[in-house]
């Protein structure tokens, strides 16, 4: 049996009024007497009526909907950026869409063609690691749409961006080990074309470069989904630890890569730290509970949401074309932990 939701048609026919004055009555009309309206009103709520908001949004140019592109939402990172959207969002008054890429150039485009189509208000989005042409999304931002940028952001579009301070936290991450004595300390980045995997990059560098340690680029791997894939991790490690002078600490570029290390590890009955020191990006609420507890950068997941949405609603609710953006950058906590 195929649902059918309630409509304007099916209220007038039960309650023995035109279609018009039962629009008119939940339009609050002067042109509709107190008692119909009472009437109307009250069989609505009854038989559970909601306002047709494809309908609604096709006429008022509105839809009070925003769409939310991002690579997993399984990601503990991502899940926290995506409450901290909501909450933004829903205080408004807004319906949050939210679509996942899987670091899948062909399934975000497929997303947004979606959203677009569905005439969302405004769009949130964490590229996906293989995306390389956005000349969609350029088009798009071209056409009007307001488009946020959160954690992966694109130079060549000129619009909100919120960001985790890569550089810094990357730099913390990798002082820490060198405090600790590690002198071999090993990188599993991201994909090399995405912005956050190119600032860790560069803040891992800054911190062996002051510390006249030589950046040696065959410690330098990339998983080019991000550890969603375990076997670029298990391969990554595996390069590593055939090398004639073997890492002594690990540094993992992202959530995913960082717990798919620990497996990895597991697996091979590598001791932590004892044999191989691990530290990641993770916002994972399980690392302090791990065998041994993990070291993390953490990212503000759940702030990066509020700011990407407040600044979304900014450029959808402002009556004037918007000619300056802003790059919010916020910062990493260092949490020290066992496997260090």
């Amino acid at each position: 049996m195929k649902f059918e939701a309630v409509t304007i048609k099916h209220i007038a026919q039960e309650l023995g009024l035109s279609t018009s004055t039962v629009s008119r009555a939940l339009r609050d009309s002067h042109e509709i007497s107190a008692a119909t309206k009472k009437l109307v009103l009250e069989h609505a709520k009854k038989v559970g009526f909601k306002p047709n908001r494809i309908a609604q949004s096709l006429k008022e140019r509105k839809s009070l909907s925003i769409g939310v592109i991002v690579s997993e939402i399984a990601n503990s990172f991502f899940s926290q950026v995506i409450n901290g959207i909501e909450s933004i969002a829903y205080s408004h008054g807004y319906t949050v869409i939210i679509a996942q890429s899987m670091e899948s150039a062909d399934r975000e485009l497929s997303n947004l063609e979606y959203l677009t189509s569905s005439s969302i208000d405004g769009l949130i989005i964490s590229v996906s690691a293989e995306t390389k042409n956005y000349s969609y999304l350029k088009k798009l931002h071209e056409r009007g749409l307001p488009i946020v940028f959160v954690d992966r952001a694109i130079d060549d579009i000129e619009t909100h961006k919120v960001i985790a301070d890569n550089f810094k936290g990357a730099y913390k991450a990798t002082k820490h080990l060198i405090q600790k004595g590690y002198k071999r300390i090993a990188i599993l980045s991201n994909n090399s074309s995405l912005s956050i995997s190119q600032e860790r990059l560069d803040g891992y560098r800054a911190a062996l470069q002051e510390a006249k340690i030589p950046v040696k680029e065959n410690l330098i791997t990339y998983c080019d989904h991000g550890g969603m894939i375990y076997a670029e991790v298990e391969n990554a490690m595996k390069t590593l630890l055939k090398q004639r002078i073997k890492p002594d600490a690990i540094f993992a570029g992202s959530d995913k890569i960082t717990t798919g290390c620990l497996k990895f590890m597991k697996q091979k009955n590598i001791r932590t730290p004892a044999d191989l020191a691990l530290i990641g990006f993770s916002n994972t609420d399980l690392t302090e509970l791990l065998n041994p507890p993990l070291s993390v950068i953490r990212q503000p997941a759940f702030e990066m949401g509020q700011a990407s949405a407040s600044l979304l609603l900014s450029l959808i609710e402002s009556k004037k074309l918007h000619t300056k953006f802003e790059t919010r950058i916020q910062s990493t906590e260092l949490l020290i932990r066992k496997s260090t």
